[in-house]
């Protein structure tokens, strides 16, 4: 027997699929008790409250995967989400319930950034931090974009000499002060002195190679140790997180920065990690970060994670933002830094 529908011949059993489909989903959200049903999303929603709990307990001996989880950590927000609204579909009263656990984790761990900030202090110093790119075809572009946000301090990683001279023609008017050593670069408003390379360079890199930089900068408050780095890449692949190079020199910065003798010091760089991987503990465990804002740098597409960091020893780092895209692959990062 074959029925008409809208003038077209449909079958018994096409016309029945789109019934039984309703009459699953019905069932799918109306079976058990409140409390019966769902304990499949419950148990997912106590292994992503664990996972952003225990973040450090995920090891890093196959293929770093506790590293990878720590680059997107706070995106683990976005399951919260997804289970919450298949929990409301199921209505799954023992799943919304479990849902407060991953829900606390969050709050815990980044809620604090979604705080408004302190109110600017007259003694603040503003830092701008950006990966030009070292395929950029717009250098003087990035340079205005940089000075538009009228910081004190200008922090560039992946310097080519073609585009040099257009940066310190650009920013010279309002950043006479800058010092560069290898691909980085550092431009004031204040005098710099005492300019030399940060040794960060892994010893599996053979051909030339200086992404580091040491500098003071002698601020109306005093003088500041100012370093710039850039740590090597890392690559995801099938095997996991390829991140040893960038490990290795972030424990050189890390001794670099505890034999550092001056008492305030501030780290602006491409880090190639947020500030929830454990990879750059040589550098958080003995600096400040910021204290609001996400501000994901990377890709300027579509970012996904904070990888351009500014960091503060003896200072608080405050609110954190990105800058409107330039012909990098990166967004900049602008932050104010209390000295106190």
């Amino acid at each position: 027997m074959v029925e008409q529908v809208d003038g077209e011949a449909t079958s018994p059993v096409q016309a029945a699929a789109p019934r039984r489909l309703g009459r699953w989903a019905a069932h799918w959200a109306r079976g058990g008790s409140p409390w019966t049903r769902g304990r499949v999303l419950a148990g997912a929603a106590v292994l992503t409250a664990g996972l952003l709990a225990f973040h450090r307990v995920v090891p890093n001996s196959v293929g770093h995967l506790g590293s990878l989880l720590e680059a997107f950590l706070p995106w683990l927000g976005l399951v919260v989400v997804v289970l919450l609204g298949l929990a409301l579909l199921r209505r799954s009263a023992i799943a919304l319930v479990v849902l407060l656990l991953p829900v606390a984790a969050w709050a815990y761990l980044f809620g604090g950034l979604l705080l408004p900030g302190a109110k600017p202090g007259p003694h603040d110093l503003v830092v701008v931090q950006h990966n030009v790119s070292d395929e950029n075809t717009d250098p003087a572009g990035t340079a205005r974009t940089l000075a538009d946000a009228e910081p004190d301090l200008i922090a560039l990683e992946e310097l080519v000499p073609t585009a040099l001279p257009v940066y310190e023609k650009t920013l010279a008017p309002h950043y006479p002060y800058h010092a560069v050593r290898g691909t980085v670069g550092l431009w004031s408003r204040h005098p710099l002195t005492d300019a030399r390379p940060l040794d960060i360079k892994p010893r599996g890199i053979t051909e030339a190679w200086s992404r580091g930089l040491r500098t003071m900068v002698h601020t109306p408050r005093g003088e500041i140790a100012a370093y710039v780095a850039h740590l090597p890449s890392v690559r995801v692949g099938a095997s996991g997180l390829a991140s040893s190079w960038r490990d290795e020199s972030a424990g050189l910065l890390g001794k670099a920065i505890a034999a550092e003798k001056r008492d305030r010091l501030i780290l602006l760089g491409d880090l190639n990690g947020t500030v929830d991987d454990r990879g750059l503990a040589p550098l958080t465990s003995r600096m400040n970060v910021a204290e609001r804002g996400f501000a994901f740098s990377f890709p300027a597409g579509f970012p996904l994670a904070r990888i351009d960091q500014v960091m503060a020893r003896s200072a608080a780092v405050g609110h954190i933002r990105t800058l409107p895209a330039t012909g990098s692959d990166h967004l900049p990062v602008a932050a104010r830094i209390a000295l106190g």
